[in-house]
């Protein structure tokens, strides 16, 4: 079973955790069964940016995004070469390391 390990994030996790994933199911959906709240303002549709994350290792077991969600990513603050929509990045059977970005979106433009 492939493990994701959550870089530590001072409001999600902020002494950062090491969860068990299930092969097929999202980083946002194993996040959020481990209490780990990433954003998602949407609900998981791909229709924003706020569960932005940074794939820092593990990238390539990870299918490629597809053009929906490289449009979102365009929006996305902090934008980096290995950034997914967590709500759209499947895990498969390699470990994943995932960095929460300090802010979403949203966040920015409320001025946090």
């Amino acid at each position: 079973m492939p493990q994701i390990i959550f870089l530590p994030h001072a409001e999600h996790c902020p002494e950062g955790a090491v969860v068990e994933a299930q092969a097929g199911e999202t980083v946002l959906d194993a996040a959020l069964r481990n209490g780990i709240d990433i954003e998602h303002a949407c609900e998981k549709s791909c229709a924003c940016t706020t569960c932005h994350v940074v794939i820092r290792e593990g990238f390539a077991s990870l299918e490629a995004s597809d053009e929906l969600e490289d449009d979102m990513l365009d929006k996305a603050w902090g934008l980096e070469p290995s950034s997914r929509l967590s709500c759209q990045a499947v895990v498969a059977d390699a470990d994943l390391v995932v960095e929460i970005p300090r802010y979403t979106i949203n966040q920015v433009s409320e001025g946090h």
